[in-house]
């Protein structure tokens, strides 16, 4: 497989480093000034790219543009991360690039398939859903996920030549945030607080993750807790550490860990 990607930022880089490691060739065009993960998280940007060969060009210049329709000549998949009305300016949509390359399959990564053309990241969409209140994520669920979809339309695409796939990141969001918008999650819901068997509890130092939803790892919890089925184990949580409680529940078969704090 061969793919020449214009795709900047996370999620088409993410999935085109993923196709190379399973042994795809890959060109990606920046442009003059480079991508923006370069400079927001080098380390990051040097692994997404290894194996990766990496041009910059001015696609607003004849010779810019010359340069990729000649590397896109020889690909079996083009991708982008554009505006479809961005595309159009630079010729580089699916209709004009059929016209010319017929076999060439042609992937795009949107924010919403719903509506293409509007602005947004992924703090954006996940705002959109719910899944973020009033303090940022941890991490980017819309072009993570929105990679792996890329992922799988681009090995579709190389199948299918000449075919056309349009990735949302919005629409991926959508999705995983189905478990909060049926309830599930949410607060008060069986897997959002009200399930004293499943939560985050504070402890002596650190704090821990539960998660005894099954009948007989609850039983277990309870069981060795020496406290009635369905009572707040929280008092008894906060007796020991994180550390002690995880090993507690090791020697017991009980979904449970500490917690490790950000960046370890």
């Amino acid at each position: 497989m061969n793919i020449v990607s214009i795709a900047q930022n996370l999620p088409g880089p993410v999935a085109v480093s993923r196709l190379v490691a399973d042994g795809a060739r890959a060109t990606k065009i920046e442009p003059p000034w480079g991508d923006q993960v370069e400079v927001l998280c080098k380390p990051w940007y040097d692994a997404l790219h290894a194996g990766v060969m990496v041009e910059r060009l001015d696609l607003k210049t004849a010779e810019g543009m010359s340069r990729l329709i000649s590397l896109i000549g020889d690909a079996d998949v083009f991708l982008a991360s554009h505006r479809p009305s961005a595309l159009a300016r630079l010729g580089l949509d699916a209709a004009t690039l059929a016209a010319r390359l017929p076999r060439l399959s042609h992937v795009n990564i949107v924010g919403d398939t719903h509506d293409p053309e509007e602005a947004g990241h992924d703090l954006t969409y996940q705002a959109r859903t719910g899944l973020v209140q009033n303090a940022l994520p941890l991490t980017l669920l819309a072009d993570m996920a929105g990679a792996e979809r890329a992922r799988g339309a681009i090995t579709d695409a190389a199948r299918q030549p000449g075919s056309v796939h349009v990735v949302g990141l919005a629409d991926a969001v959508r999705d995983l945030a189905a478990p909060l918008s049926y309830g599930l999650t949410a607060p008060g819901g069986h897997l959002g607080g009200g399930n004293p068997a499943y939560g985050i509890y504070r402890c002596r130092e650190g704090a821990i993750a539960v998660t005894a939803l099954e009948p007989h790892f609850r039983a277990r919890l309870y069981e060795g807790l020496g406290i009635a089925d369905g009572s707040d184990p929280a008092p008894l949580f906060a007796t020991k550490t994180a550390q002690e409680w995880e090993q507690w529940a090791k020697e017991r078969d009980v979904p449970l860990v500490a917690i490790r704090p950000i960046g370890q």
